[in-house]
């Protein structure tokens, strides 16, 4: 779908949407929409439950007076409520309403918002924004569409008072939008298609973009000692790689910073190894490598709106098989740190991928900062459900960025305890460490970020559990069912807010 950004004017063809605010008070391009068909607007809303609130649509077909084949009227609610995010779900929500309803083009009109003390221009940019989030569909795979549910919206417009402005500021939306499209596309991949050494193609695609790609093969891996992140992956047929990406957009004196760093974990399938998950659901272990696609379409959004910054993003990708050579519950492998490490069950194999990133990307690049995404535990879903994703860190300023970033974009993350006494459920009696605790299925999710937390030293660290996130059995107005593209936005706007505002 093409985006474009006029100044205020009633089109002449296709669909119109135009702006109720709560309690049906008519913004004045409204009005005028309304006085155009005979009162038919408002006569629409005396005829239904329409109040104006925020989300609520009510759709009117070929008024009389108009040349438009709809009219859309949409809530906005109180104005003094209106948010960025919420303006974006309104994108969503027309895009979905209209394709629904077999529309090619729409005009939105933007009116009679001054008083939220938001720029016009930057919310009609998150109109467009939210509309194409929300027209993303994973179809590479259908040769038939049964229930005529593709999109049919082809164009749309945004009026407004300050359309120029709104142009710029899309432009950059635009560029993070096709990050958390990389992301979703990744993780709706299935296996045979998508495993370590097709994935590490994926990323070559970013050198167009500016982006520096470097993989390691298991050989080079082996070189440097990474008995953790190999010794999962050894039962595969597939060939464990390692990606590492680097943007470098600092700009004058920043130019030589330390980089911030994200490194991510990349199963690109799980069967839980030797200790073997059960097979209802087991379909769903294609986008175990969440944390890797959230990095690499992270990479891609930085690198296309052009960040000011350094970055470096790192993701282990391996397949988690069971085969004669696979991992065997006793194994003890030596990590690239050179902590030797219990292997209890070969189902808790993140843990071990992350282990060898993570101490590879701190001894290299000496980074800011480190933050990890992995679809780590399934605890984290008994804690959190699928609203937030969890939170650990050694850093409270650290903890506290990453969350607020989490409130703008409507992303959240909520923070759990780290402490020596939950360190020491991960200590093994015949080796430095343990891959699960002694505490049986108690505080998994906090067991495995103490664990994680033994191979990042003094660097300011944050983990992210989101295997609640990554995917979802549920739309909204701007995600999909499948893969959501959970956390591009989230460390884009950590990035915006911390680093880039410096």
């Amino acid at each position: 779908m093409k985006f474009a950004f006029s100044e205020i004017s009633i089109p002449k063809r296709g669909s119109l949407a135009v702006p109720v605010l709560a309690d049906t008070v008519f913004p004045a391009i409204t009005d005028e929409v309304d006085s155009a068909t005979g009162g038919v607007l408002k006569r629409a809303i005396e005829n239904s439950r329409f109040k104006g609130k925020a989300g609520e649509v009510l759709e009117i077909l070929a008024p009389n007076g108009l040349e438009v084949s709809r009219v859309v009227l949409f809530g906005l609610g109180d104005v003094k409520e209106i948010t960025q995010t919420s303006i974006e779900d309104l994108g969503g929500t027309l895009v979905g309403k209209l394709n629904s309803a077999g529309a090619r083009s729409v005009t939105v009109i933007l009116d009679g918002l001054e008083a939220s003390g938001l720029k016009e221009s930057d919310l009609a940019a998150r109109v467009a924004f939210g509309a194409m989030l929300g027209n993303y569909r994973f179809t590479k795979y259908k040769t038939e569409d049964e229930d005529n549910g593709a999109p049919t919206l082809t164009r749309m417009t945004v009026a407004c008072k300050n359309s120029a402005g709104a142009r710029k500021v899309f432009a950059d939306f635009e560029a993070v939008a096709e990050g958390v499209f990389m992301t979703r596309d990744l993780v709706s991949e299935p296996a045979n298609t998508l495993y370590p050494e097709s994935f590490a193609e994926r990323c070559r695609e970013l050198t167009s973009l500016g982006v520096e790609v470097e993989v390691l093969g298991e050989e080079e891996m082996e070189k440097l000692g990474m008995g953790a992140l190999l010794g999962v992956g050894q039962g595969s047929e597939r060939p464990s790689q390692m990606v590492v990406m680097q943007w470098n957009g600092a700009t004058g004196k920043k130019t030589a910073s330390k980089p911030i760093a994200f490194v991510g974990k990349g199963v690109c399938f799980d069967t839980g190894g030797i200790s073997l998950k059960p097979g209802p659901g087991m379909e769903e272990m294609k986008w175990d490598m969440g944390g890797a696609g959230t990095v690499t379409g992270l990479m891609k959004a930085l690198a296309g709106r052009k960040a000011k910054v350094n970055v470096v993003g790192v993701i282990g990708l391996v397949e988690n098989m069971p085969d004669g050579k696979a991992q065997r519950p006793g194994d003890i492998v030596t990590s690239m740190s050179g902590q030797t490490i219990e292997i209890l069950n070969t189902d808790a194999e993140g843990r071990l991928v992350l282990a060898d990133a993570l101490w590879y990307t701190q001894d290299r690049f000496n980074p800011e900062v480190m933050i990890d995404l992995a679809t780590l535990t399934g605890a984290i879903i008994i804690s959190l459900g699928h609203e937030n994703a969890g939170l650990f860190s050694n850093n409270d300023d650290l903890a506290n960025q990453l969350f607020e970033a989490g409130k703008v974009v409507k992303e959240g993350v909520w923070r759990f305890p780290l402490s020596k006494e939950y360190a020491k459920m991960v200590k093994s009696p015949i080796a430095d460490l343990q891959n699960i605790g002694t505490g049986g299925r108690g505080a998994g999710s906090i067991v495995a970020a103490e664990f994680l937390k033994k191979f990042v030293n003094d660097v300011p660290w944050a983990h992210l559990d989101i295997a609640g996130m990554a995917w979802s059995k549920t739309a909204t107005p701007t995600t999909p069912k499948g893969g959501t593209g959970y956390g591009v936005r989230l460390l884009d706007q950590y990035v915006r807010d911390v680093w880039e505002g410096k």
